[in-house]
């Protein structure tokens, strides 16, 4: 009997370990966007003296080979590649490495040719090397390498040999012809590659049924969002229009407004009781347009370098399809009734949510696919997920999975204002983008420390922040002042400090602000109730979004979040940051976090950063006033009167 399991490669002598980067030994993706340069490292060693190569291998989930490149040696048996990412979808990776027999050879010659020594055996031992060279190599080679193998054989010809041993040619065959006897291979790992807008992104986000201006037509539609809305946030420079469900809405226990449970004959309900006689997650209600005016509004959007997103919440009104062909997809009550949600003392009479333990879960996760591989046949690359972290973790691996591998290009933005570990598990298992807790993030220590958290751990290997001020959901108490320092405050930030944010558009650009008492939600919320907007209003915000949102484009160090460095300034109020590019775009913000009084301080600026020395002068150009000023090395004053402008947003340029 075998004493020695399958498993043992006893002739293998080569480790390979820490490799970075990876997730959970391999078990999730790693993520990055396209154009990225990707940097591998890992500790390569092995018993002994001899020496040893490596090489990153790599390739697209469409290739058939991988592409090899050899590892550089960084110093204490650590070894380091790079490679770049040029398409979006699934890549895999590993190292290969084995023990260089010919390049232990060749630093064994000259170690002996050094000292004199005669090398007789050597170069028999050479010569067996480049039999096995010519055994794999070129035609063009194969002849010279067999004549030099006959060579080394020949005592007669020792001095050319060993002068050709010690050739520049012997040691390029060497590397272009390696020996890989024995080689050890670590287990293949994944890395998935987002379009560029899964790194830079601007969310506004509406209620279609308020796009309309028209006082005899109140609830507004897909046409009124084309002549309302695109051009107001073509103008304010979003890129990304959030909108929620379009999908009819029911009529059993529809909430009235402010979530009243009585609604009145002309109260629209709210879009989230999604479904009715008309149809479910596939169908559109009917005052907002036909399926040709939403594919025409999809079109309208990306003639404008505007994307749609949608938004899919699992979830029925008790008049939804399902509810009567898939009563078993819900959990049934001993009296026979479907479960409704709660959240105890609270009751959502108007919803009942998905029973993920459901004995016919294979055909539920099916038809939950078909709905998002609908709305990607009708156009649309970003979906929004409504509470994603109320649904099983298996099933959003899968069908993000199922989706991207047919639809590379789609983005899923997780609502999960929840537990951090589950909405770090929601992020590994494929979501793009994550909701944050910025919303609830004010001080000075806690925006660092959360930032800290996002680029500087294992999370900036998965986890895409997306920074919201507020949401149709959400009214922070730090808003319900209605100060108008702190809507630019959090505005600004949300903007900087990540390369993706949004905000509910209207009610955010207009600062409202009244609350239901002791709640930070809306009161007169839009999810209940249908209002018209001024869509050409302007004030101080809305000129600070413009000119925030045209840095953004023009500045790539704020196109993403991972390269941020906080700078050091001795005032809890101030908060300076830098963000730069490898293309010499550096672009410093300063944020004075008491909306009420003057801060001000000495900022230290990190040199090795921008370039500078100690005594070099340098210009910081404030991209939101024009205004520009001349700064010399580390230490520079700064002063912000909320009451003018709470902030900075200046590019540090050249004199």
């Amino acid at each position: 009997m075998n004493q020695f399991s399958k498993s043992i490669q006893g002739q293998q002598r080569v480790i390979i370990e820490h490799i970075t980067p990876q997730l959970e030994g391999g078990r999730f993706a790693v993520k990055a966007f396209v154009d990225d340069t990707i940097k591998v490292e890992a500790d390569v060693f092995l018993d002994g003296h001899d020496l040893l190569s490596t090489n990153l291998l790599y390739k697209f989930s469409k290739d058939k080979d991988w592409t090899s490149i050899p590892m550089s040696f960084v110093g204490n048996d650590h070894y380091e590649a790079y490679f770049d990412v040029k398409e979006n979808g699934l890549y895999t990776y590993t190292i290969e490495a084995w023990v260089d027999h010919s390049a232990s050879w060749e630093h064994e010659m000259e170690m002996k040719i050094k000292d004199g020594q005669h090398v007789n055996v050597e170069l028999l031992v050479g010569a067996n090397i480049l039999d096995k060279m010519a055994s794999i190599a070129s035609k063009e080679d194969k002849t010279e390498l067999k004549a030099y193998a006959k060579l080394f054989r020949d005592p007669k010809n020792y001095d050319e040999s060993v002068a050709f041993a010690s050739s520049e040619k012997m040691h390029h065959w060497i590397h272009q012809y390696p020996d890989k006897q024995h080689v050890s291979i670590h287990k293949e790992l994944k890395l998935w590659v987002d379009r560029e807008k899964a790194a830079f992104s601007s969310w506004y986000s509406m209620f279609p049924r308020s796009a309309s201006t028209d006082r005899k037509r109140l609830h507004g539609n897909f046409k009124d969002v084309e002549e309302n809305v695109l051009p107001r946030m073509k103008s304010l420079g979003f890129d990304v229009l959030y909108i929620p469900p379009i999908h009819p809405i029911g009529m059993q226990f529809r909430k009235g407004k402010n979530n009243s449970t009585t609604c009145q004959e002309d109260e629209p309900g709210v879009p989230y009781g999604i479904g009715s006689e008309e149809g479910g997650h596939t169908a559109i209600h009917s005052e907002l347009g036909t399926l040709d005016d939403l594919k025409h509004l999809i079109a309208t959007c990306k003639s404008m370098d505007i994307e749609l997103a949608m938004d899919l919440a699992i979830q029925c009104s008790p008049d939804h399809p399902w509810a009567k062909e898939h009563p078993e997809w819900f959990k049934i009550r001993p009296d026979g009734t479907i479960q409704y949600a709660e959240n105890p003392p609270k009751k959502y009479q108007d919803i009942y949510p998905i029973n993920f333990e459901s004995e016919n879960w294979q055909g539920l996760w099916q038809e939950l696919k078909n709905v998002i591989m609908t709305w990607a046949e009708w156009g649309v690359r970003i979906i929004r997920v409504d509470n994603p972290h109320t649904k099983a973790f298996g099933f959003w691996e899968w069908v993000i999975a199922e989706v991207q591998a047919v639809y590379p290009d789609m983005i899923f933005l997780a609502e999960a204002f929840t537990k951090p570990r589950v909405m770090e598990q929601l992020a590994k298992l494929g979501y793009t983008q994550s909701y944050t807790y910025y919303t609830w993030r004010n001080t000075k220590a806690d925006l660092i420390g959360y930032m800290n958290e996002l680029t500087k751990t294992d999370q900036a290997m998965y986890m895409r922040p997306n920074f919201w001020s507020n949401t149709h959901d959400i009214l922070p108490y730090s808003l319900q002042s209605g100060l108008e320092p702190l809507f630019l405050i959090r505005y600004f930030m949300a903007a900087t400090l990540s390369s993706n944010y949004g905000i509910f558009g209207p009610f955010y650009e207009s600062m409202i602000h009244e609350a239901n008492p002791g709640k930070e939600e809306y009161k007169n919320s839009e999810k209940y109730e249908i209002r018209q907007w001024d869509w050409k209003f302007e004030n101080k915000l809305t000129h600070i979004i413009r000119m925030t949102n045209q840095a953004r484009k023009e500045n790539s160090a704020l196109q993403r979040t991972n390269n941020i460095t906080f700078c050091e300034i001795e005032n809890d109020n101030i908060l300076a940051y830098i963000k730069t590019h490898w293309n010499g775009n550096r672009i410093l913000s300063i944020v004075n976090l008491d909306a009420y009084n003057s801060q001000g301080g000495y900022v230290r600026v990190p040199l090795n950063l921008i370039g500078k020395r100690p005594d070099e002068e340098y210009i910081v150009h404030d991209l939101l006033t024009g205004a520009k000023y001349f700064w010399t090395g580390e230490f520079n004053p700064i002063e912000l009167n909320p009451q003018l402008m709470p902030m900075h947003l200046f590019r540090i340029e050249d004199l």
